[in-house]
C-alpha cells in the first residue's frame, strides 16, 4: 500500500499563487504516475496535473495549463504543484493520486474520469480562491 498525505492548501485571493505537496511513503515503485486531481462542489472529478516518474512527462488539464507547474522528487516519492495566477474557478478540493504503471505504457490517454487510472489517493487539502 501507499499513503499519500497533501499539504499546502489554504486561501489564497485571486492572482495568487500556492505551493501544493505530496508525500508519499509505503511501498515504492519504480515506474509509477503521481498527480493531482481536484474537485469543486457540485462538479465532477477533473484532471489537474501528472507526472511520470519514469521518463518525467507530464500531463497539464488545459484550464490549468501555463499556470500550474508539476514537480517531483523521485528519490523521496514526492510531488509538487506550483500554482500561479490563481482565480476563483480554482477553488476546489486537491487530491494527490498515485497509479503504478505497467511496462511500455505511453501518453496519457488512460488518464479517464472518474478515477484517471489512479490505484492509491490522499484525503485532499482546499485550496479557496477569493475573487
Amino acid at each position: 500500500q501507499v499513503h499519500l498525505v497533501e499539504s499546502g492548501g489554504g486561501l489564497v485571493q485571486a492572482g495568487g499563487s500556492l505551493r501544493l505537496s505530496c508525500a508519499a511513503s509505503g511501498r515504492t515503485f519504480s515506474n509509477y504516475a503521481i498527480g493531482w486531481f481536484r474537485q469543486a462542489p457540485g462538479k465532477e472529478r477533473e484532471g489537474v496535473s501528472c507526472i511520470k516518474s519514469r521518463d518525467g512527462s507530464t500531463y497539464y488539464g488545459d484550464s490549468v495549463k501555463g499556470r500550474f507547474t508539476i514537480s517531483s522528487d523521485s528519490a523521496k516519492f514526492t510531488a509538487y504543484l506550483e500554482m500561479n495566477t490563481l482565480q476563483a474557478e480554482d477553488t476546489a478540493v486537491y487530491s494527490c493520486a498515485a497509479a503504478v504503471l505497467p511496462h511500455g505504457l505511453t501518453g496519457w490517454d488512460w488518464l479517464r474520469p472518474p478515477k484517471y487510472g489512479m490505484d492509491f489517493w490522499g484525503k485532499g487539502t482546499l485550496v479557496t480562491v477569493s475573487s
